[in-house]
């Protein structure tokens, strides 16, 4: 749905959402009015509790939090058949209503790294399940001073976890 469909009330109060090209522009923006800007990505294609802890966490450490999410089609590639669970403007919409949410991208490579790129944010937060090392942008931030934090995970909470837990339930005709 685009924003032009939503009713006025909620539009107004939703983050923005940042085409893949005016990354940079608008990231210049927001540094040169004093802004840090913390990054974090992923599918979200089921929004559950650990994603909106990880969320609020990555927030604090910044001004902005400006969190990327994959197309449709690239959520299916890494995750496989019956993904992504919701579209993705469905994910940016539930995204950009967090509070938390300054604004959203979404991207189409399998790797968030040219988006990373573009916006050259202050920070990566990502879940303390990847190391350092891992964390796709490790190999650049250092270029403009930015930094990887680690965030807090809730054990048994993940998206596939739960898509598991439910189909079981419906094997056993709960």
């Amino acid at each position: 749905m685009a924003d032009d469909a939503l009713p006025d009330f909620l539009r107004e109060r939703l983050a923005p959402e940042l085409a893949s090209g005016a990354l940079g522009a608008w990231g210049e923006l927001q540094r040169a009015a004093g802004h840090k800007i913390v990054f974090t990505n992923g599918c979200f294609d089921l929004v559950h509790e650990g994603h909106v802890r990880s969320l609020f966490e990555a927030a604090r450490l910044g001004d902005l939090l400006v969190v990327g999410t994959n197309t449709d089609r690239s959520v299916a590639e890494l995750k496989g058949a019956g993904r992504p669970v919701l579209d993705e403007r469905s994910r940016s919409l539930l995204l950009r209503s967090l509070r938390c949410v300054g604004a959203v991208t979404i991207f189409a490579d399998l790797s968030v790294l040219p988006t990373i790129r573009q916006l050259r944010p202050d920070i990566i937060a990502k879940g303390a399940e990847y190391g350092p090392e891992e964390v796709v942008g490790f190999e650049c931030i250092g270029e403009w001073g930015g930094r990887i934090e680690r965030l807090p995970m809730i054990e048994g909470v993940g998206t596939t976890a739960i898509l598991e837990r439910y189909r079981r339930a419906l094997a056993e005709g709960d």
